[in-house]
């Protein structure tokens, strides 16, 4: 069981490590329409009270609020959600609050959204039965719930395998954050909370990067986690090489004519 007091500094270096580098440019670049498939599957329209949970600089709540529906976003970093705002705000996407918030404990009420949804955020909190319950609790009886995240076999789960070694151990307790893209892990999340599920695993084809080399430059100078890796061994050329190197490999094992294809799972559920 995790001490309390670790707690508030945990919060504090994930809140960090999202402000580090450019996420808008992995989001705006990389995965723009995940955000759209994700609307689309929760089937959001006019008259929808939408919760996006972890909403980075909205890339789901954007597109949710131009098919009419009322958002909050919210996200632990106020950096991501000042780059939102300014997002929507270019967008015409009047209907959207942006809120700092905890996504494993909301300061929501209990039932109050017709949908709560994330985009391969909630997937890195570290107490995965806390942000779940969280996800549920917020949504009313009869109110959907959807998700997009990152297999532990694709892709950017296999990334985050390479840069495990080079990490800080994580606190006792906390889950790697592609199990939420392991569909029993997320059944076991929900259990009997949601009447309903659907889980659907879907690839995102990416064509920003010709090898490997230019991937792993690439999450080096705007991917928080990565960011973190690489600060962590920084005065440490050989362990340093090593996770270039390994990246790099990892990224030309994916590259085919220039095109990569991301694995995620889409899930979709009701709530009981």
């Amino acid at each position: 069981m995790t001490a309390t007091p670790v707690q508030p500094d945990l919060k504090a270096r994930h809140r960090a490590m999202w402000g580090l580098g450019n996420y808008a440019r992995v989001a705006d670049e990389l995965i723009p329409e995940l955000g759209q498939v994700l609307v689309e599957a929760c089937e959001i329209g006019p008259g929808d009270h939408v919760l996006d949970i972890a909403a980075g600089t909205g890339n789901a709540a954007v597109p949710a609020a131009l098919a009419g529906a009322e958002v909050t976003a919210s996200d632990l970093s106020p950096d991501l959600l000042e780059i939102g705002r300014s997002r929507a705000a270019e967008a015409g996407a009047e209907s959207v609050t942006w809120q700092e918030a905890d996504a494993e404990a909301l300061p929501f009420a209990d039932g109050e959204f017709d949908v709560a949804m994330s985009c391969v955020g909630i997937m890195f909190t570290p107490f995965h039965e806390k942000s779940a319950a969280e996800l549920v609790r917020v949504v009313r009886p009869g109110g959907r719930i959807g998700l997009i995240s990152w297999t532990p076999e694709g892709f950017i789960g296999q990334m985050f395998a390479a840069m495990k070694p080079f990490m800080p151990p994580p606190p006792e307790g906390a889950q790697p954050p592609p199990r939420w893209g392991d569909e029993e892990h997320v059944r076991g999340l929900l259990g009997d909370r949601v009447g309903s599920f659907r889980a659907e695993k879907r690839t995102v084809s990416i064509d920003s990067f010709a090898t490997g080399a230019e991937f792993r430059d690439f999450f080096k100078a705007c991917y928080g986690p990565t960011i973190v890796a690489y600060r962590g061994i920084a005065d440490d050329a050989s362990r340093t090489a090593e996770l270039d190197a390994a990246l790099a490999e990892l990224g030309d094992r994916y590259v085919d004519s220039g095109t990569m294809r991301w694995e995620y799972l889409l899930v979709t559920a009701v709530r009981s």
